[in-house]
């Protein structure tokens, strides 16, 4: 008679792919530029948190990626002023 108190561990099996002749495991799910990344490596802790958040900040990134989000980002406040039906005209001096 079983033990209904004890559990019963799962069974693993040692597969090898016959026809696979890449590197690494083919199971494993991972972007292919994950390793280009800073955010898709997990780092646990207060303190490495804040540190890569810093050297985030210190690289330089593409000065038209900036010019293009300030873009984005005035046209998107725009679009939400005229919206919300805001007169722009308060800050011009008659």
């Amino acid at each position: 008679m079983r033990n209904p108190l004890k559990l019963r561990k799962n069974k693993s099996f040692d597969y090898s792919p016959r026809y696979y002749k890449g590197e690494g495991n083919p199971y494993k799910i991972e972007h292919k530029l994950d390793k280009f990344r800073t955010t898709a490596h997990s780092t646990k802790g207060l303190k490495n948190k804040v540190t890569s958040a810093m050297d985030d900040l210190q690289t330089e990134g593409d000065r038209n990626l900036k010019l293009r989000f300030w873009i984005i980002v005035a046209l998107l406040v725009l679009v939400f002023l005229f919206i919300i039906d805001f007169d722009l005209s308060i800050f011009l001096n008659p």
